[in-house]
């Protein structure tokens, strides 16, 4: 457990006095209009810069020649089939990624939309698995000012500058428009899941501005957590002795990125709706056969702020009415004319026009007065189809049905609800924000990360509605040939067991053994409802309502690396949703149990190796659920053949393990426990020398998968004595007493030869082999320490060489790599020197830092874990580094150039905070090792147990949840 003198970081503060005037910060010191004390700043002159990417060095090149040519072919021949290829380093998008992100619009699986600091609308992923990174600059917030009786006007985009894609301003387009922001003078703070940007006198230097963007993102809330909207609150500050009249001006192009406005047949329609709701939907008309997309710009009329409308204006000189002549009409008038309202639907537009909306709010401001002015936009795609035939129903449609037109209701509710939104996410971050033990950085960094469980591709569908599963019928289904698995014959008693207590409706009972809901009332007594017996982790609502179907949730590896859920990269990125959406992480955790038990017997070639197998073994945890058929058809990666990796089935245990023990859902336990003890069985075949331990077979075998490893390795090895110690502690609090002792007797003979052949004295060789980088320091090495230490569990190895090995990392991985400044390097040789034997061990990932940061928390090094963490801020987050923010990537070199941005693993940053405030029942668990509570009897080392010696737990296990596959039990 970590101290109360927690590191401070050398900066301590980032004051939004640096960035704004104490008195405009004054002038909004109400209504959440003025930005927060914690936050990422930029002023909206900065440069963004163009990233780097990396490159293979000439030896890597010639190493991976072969997977090269053959990676290019399997790209090629998924392109012919209409198809995009999971990894394709091949295709380049033609607006190369620059240091212009912002926190992103919207709930979580129902398709995103990222805003840059500087204003402009990119970063398009409404069709699951793409990602277009152009900006649409016709969507534009844009302010128009009139004094004195029109003698004094102001205009302007809210945007600085000359953005990438304007023409001559004597074009019909956007260039006509008043681009006149400087931006020196204007600043942008991001606290996900909002943003704030300061206006301080620009384009008036009389009228202060403020704009604070809102997503309902909203731990354990699980319904407006899914919704496709985002509010955008302005709050004007009149400082002249004039009074002004002050229009707003939203534009929104019919277009879901790239060049698909072009696509012809989108139409805009007007739309007045309730509480003063009015604006502009735009059905948008989507490629390939996917399902359609409508957008609803509007804003809330008051008896104060009026609302008028433009449903239709074009970019070019053809149109009806073109952008200049809309702009004309803004800057005489400030506004639209009423009768916009009753024009009806548009007529579908032509190929190769552009169809843009837009919607005027405008009021008079009063000397030294101030206004709020609302505007929110919804889109509404409730059916994704995904590209080898399953269609599915997005979560939302549970509460807002299946129709497009529901873009009315939802951009209606995020105006009338956005209050609320607002009151439960600062009730969320304020006691994290507010300890004065944490530095700064960290305080709002691991807050904007979570950006990725919008931006990072998540899907999100309503698993209960009848139509919600369409299954393609061109792939054969995929056969669960479960065995029978059974527990050891015993009692089931809370008491008894492990020690841990139950916090939720699958609490024991002492004549079933398992206690679940009866006539919709929980067993759990109510003195336990209390918020008392929950952390801030696991808020009382996710436990009452136990049987609520939450959906089934995907999120990709990241935009380059289009598979769903990897699993070897949620093992670290799963605190995020476990801490703020622990069913959600529950039901992924189903999904990979159902997988374990399951074959799927088609051919698949493995491109390293250009041989064949099979896509699922059983027994085998997945890599991931799939890209183009996602659950049905697992393992899209196909670089290695993930069914002989070494460390999958282990961070599945821990896993599992983890979220049973954080939770104490007793059910969810019987649940996956087949799956658990399959998996362990599975490894049996690695362990070749009878010594409980087993080894790595000379290819990158693990998570690594470009990082060779020869024989026994401190990453799969540490992982698997983990794996050995949280099954047993598992089937012992199951009743699963057997198999408890088996892995018990296999733990201690298996860290016995870990530690002869890995231990050096000061750390864990990478492996047994006899290679060049052998011996080098990996900063991983540690894992499966980490995950037993976070899961309540005793360590794994003694303090020393925990402590011996975590400062070896700091001092070689951390400290000799720019002072500290960028992160840990993966590999590092014992003279000091980076190990180059391949493009990976060379890297600095970015969660896997974070996450050795979390392993010297618990293992009492403060000040080293914020240091080690810290270097991931500076290289990724500050204004010195080298402009990742809200697109943070897998990893980097040393030399700053990176490798997939808008990646999974860095959610890992939750780790850290899950050490430093775990859950009540990881508190609470039993101080003792779990290991020495087991009786080990005679003659226990096979972790495949005789059928005599069993019973069933729960009756075909196998087929369990809601599942698509066939099961032939």
């Amino acid at each position: 457990m970590v101290t109360g003198n927690l590191f401070h970081s050398k900066k301590n503060s980032w004051p939004p006095e640096e960035y704004v005037s104490r008195n405009t910060l004054q002038l909004f010191n109400f209504d959440s209009a003025a930005p927060p004390k914690q936050a990422w700043r930029r002023r909206l002159n900065s440069h963004a810069n163009i990233l780097k990417e990396f490159s293979v060095t000439f030896m890597e090149a010639i190493q991976m020649v072969r997977l090269g040519i053959r990676l290019w072919s399997y790209v090629r021949e998924e392109a012919s089939h209409g198809r995009k290829a999971p990894i394709d380093p091949f295709t380049r998008e033609s607006c190369k990624p620059s240091a212009s992100q912002g926190v992103p619009l919207g709930g979580m699986g129902s398709g995103s939309i990222s805003r840059g600091f500087r204003g402009e609308f990119r970063q398009w992923q409404i069709v699951p698995g793409t990602c277009n990174i152009s900006p649409v600059m016709a969507n534009q917030f844009s302010i128009f000012i009139s004094r004195d009786g029109g003698n004094k006007k102001y205009a302007s985009v809210l945007a600085p500058g000359q953005h990438e894609g304007l023409g001559k301003t004597s074009d019909e387009g956007i260039s006509s428009w008043g681009w006149n922001l400087n931006g020196q003078h204007s600043t942008y703070h991001a606290l996900f899941p909002r943003a704030w940007t300061i206006y301080d006198g620009e384009p008036d230097p009389d009228l202060k501005v403020s704009c604070r963007q809102i997503s309902p993102f909203v731990p354990h809330d699980y319904r407006d957590s899914s919704l496709p909207s985002a509010v955008f609150v302005y709050t004007l500050v009149n400082t002249g002795k004039e009074r002004a009249k002050v229009s707003l001006l939203f534009t929104w192009a019919n277009s879901i990125g790239g060049i698909s406005h072009f696509s012809g047949d989108h139409v805009n329609e007007p739309f007045i709706g309730e509480d003063g709701v009015s604006g502009v939907l735009l059905h948008h008309k989507t490629a390939k056969g996917n399902p359609p997309v409508t957008f609803a710009v509007a804003a809330s009329e008051t008896q104060n702020v009026n609302v008028t409308i433009l449903p239709c204006f074009g970019l070019t000189e053809g149109s009806f009415i073109t952008a200049r002549k809309m702009w004309g009409k803004m800057m005489q008038d400030g506004q639209f004319d009423r009768e916009n309202f009753n024009i009806g639907p548009s007529m579908p537009s032509s190929p190769g026009e552009t169809l843009c909306a837009a919607v005027s709010a405008s009021a008079w401001v009063e000397p030294y007065g101030k206004c709020t002015i609302a505007f929110a936009l919804a889109w509404s795609s409730p059916k994704i189809k995904f590209s080898k035939g399953s269609s599915y129903y997005r979560r939302y449609t549970k509460f807002y049905g299946t129709s497009e037109r529901a873009a009315v209701d939802l951009v209606h509710d995020a105006l009338t609800n956005y209050k609320h939104w607002e009151e439960e996410i600062e009730k969320w971050q304020s006691p994290i924000l507010e300890d004065i033990r944490l530095p700064e950085w960290y305080k709002f960094t691991l807050f904007n990360e979570l950006y990725f469980l919008v931006a990072g591709g998540t899907v999100w569908i309503d698993s209960s509605s009848p139509s919600a599963d369409v299954k393609s019928d061109q792939d054969p289904p995929i056969k669960v040939e479960s065995k029978n698995i059974k527990v050891a014959e015993a009692e089931m008693n809370c008491r008894h067991s492990t020690g841990f207590e139950h916090t939720s409706t699958s609490g024991c009972n002492s004549s079933t053994g398992v206690g679940l809901k009866q006539n919709g009332n929980s067993t759990i007594p109510r003195k336990k409802r209390s918020s008392k017996h929950f952390s801030h982790h696991l808020k009382t609502e996710d436990q009452l309502d136990g049987n609520e179907d939450v959906g089934r949730f995907l999120y990709l590896e990241g935009v380059e690396y289009i598979m769903w859920c990897t699993y070897d990269v949620h093992f670290y990125a799963s605190f995020a949703l476990l801490e703020l959406f622990p069913k959600i992480e529950l039901n992924i955790q189903r999904d990979f149990a159902k997988a374990v038990l399951s074959e799927d017997g088609r051919k698949v070639k493995f491109l390293a190796e250009g041989n064949y197998g099979i896509r699922k073994v059983r027994g085998a945890v997945p890599h991931d659920l799939g890209t183009h058929d996602p659950w049905n058809e697992m393992n899209a990666y196909n670089i290695h053949d993930t069914s002989k990796w070494k460390d999958l089935n282990s961070k599945f245990v821990l896993q599992v393990y983890r979220d049973f023990a954080a939770t104490g859902d007793m059910a969810f336990g019987i649940e996956v426990w087949p799956a658990v003890r399959t998996a362990m069985e599975y490894m049996e075949q690695f362990d070749r020398d009878d010594d409980g331990l087993i080894a790595n077979d000379g290819f990158p075998d693990q998570t690594y998968d470009a990082w060779t490893v020869h024989g026994v390795s401190a990453y799969c090895g540490c992982l698997w004595l983990a794996a050995l110690q949280a099954a047993a502690a598992m089937a012992q609090r199951l009743g699963d007493k057997f198999f408890a002792e088996t892995c018990k007797t296999k733990f201690f003979s298996a860290k016995s030869e870990f530690e002869k052949k890995l231990w050096n004295g000061s750390y864990f060789n990478y492996d047994s082999g006899s290679s060049s980088n052998s011996k080098s320091i990996q900063a991983d090495q540690l894992a499966g320490q980490w995950y037993t230490s976070s899961s309540g569990l005793g360590p794994i190895f003694d303090e020393f060489k925990t402590r011996s090995s975590l400062q070896k990392i700091f001092d070689f991985n951390v400290m000799k790599i720019k002072g500290g400044r960028m992160g840990a390097v993966n590999g590092m040789h014992p003279n000091g020197n980076v190990d180059e034997s391949c493009m990976q061990s060379r890297e600095i990932w970015t969660g896997v830092t974070y996450a050795v940061a979390a392993n010297m928390l618990l293992a009492g090094m403060e000040e080293e874990a914020f240091t080690t963490a810290e270097g991931i801020f500076i290289a990724g987050w500050s204004e010195e580094g080298f402009g990742y923010w809200f697109q943070t990537p897998e990893g980097w070199t040393t030399d700053g150039h990176y490798r997939s941005l808008i990646y999974m693993r860095p959610l890992a940053i939750w780790c850290m905070q899950w050490a430093l405030s775990p859950p009540k029942a990881i508190i609470e668990a039993p101080k003792i090792n779990m290991m020495d509570r087991i009786v080990i009897s005679p003659a226990t080392f096979s972790l495949s147990l005789p059928e005599t010696r069993v019973r069933k737990i729960a009756n075909k296990t196998a087929c369990f949840g809601n599942s698509s596959l066939q099961c032939t039990c």
